[in-house]
């Protein structure tokens, strides 16, 4: 029989399976024709950016944390030996990380958007920790940065910035 587990894997392994073939595959002008450089079309620039090594460490750290947590409770969820209780006290932490990783991707969103500068969020609770890539470590930016997440919230919020 297989297992949710097992079906991802083989789902995942054959997405990626398909890409690489898919890549092997093209042709030499194809691949040429999406390498253009922003000599050869003037009127387009080009943007890349490159995230700071600080802040990858502490989503990847984050999102293993959260999948752990997250796979620990589908497990509780799926079992025969939890009682009702359990069952229901898992569902309920479910739906609070679902809606604590919605509002991580708004203050991350805000940020890009007002400030353009990567950031990394936290939500315990309360407590709000935004990391930002920037070299310059500017009080009065963190201060707007402060201000506008906090609008998000009808209650007080314990926001702390910090810079990598």
């Amino acid at each position: 029989m297989i297992n949710k587990q097992n079906l991802w894997f083989i789902t995942l392994f054959s997405l990626i399976m398909v890409l690489s073939v898919y890549y092997l595959t093209m042709s030499n002008d194809t691949l040429s024709t999406l390498n253009v450089s922003s000599d050869d079309n003037p009127g387009t620039d080009i943007v890349i950016s490159e995230e700071n090594d600080t802040l990858v460490a502490l989503k990847v750290a984050d999102e293993e944390e959260l999948l752990a947590r997250m796979e620990e409770l589908e497990n509780i969820l799926l079992s025969d030996v939890a009682t009702l209780q359990e069952k229901n006290d898992a569902y309920e932490e479910l739906q609070t990380i679902n809606k604590t990783e919605s509002e991580k991707e708004t203050i991350i969103k805000l940020i890009k958007d007002n400030f353009k500068l990567d950031s990394v969020v936290k939500i315990d609770a309360n407590n709000i920790t935004i990391t930002i890539a920037s070299t310059t470590h500017n009080a009065e930016l963190a201060n707007n940065i402060i201000r506008s997440v906090q609008e998000l919230y009808d209650t007080d919020k314990y926001i702390t910035v910090k810079f990598s």
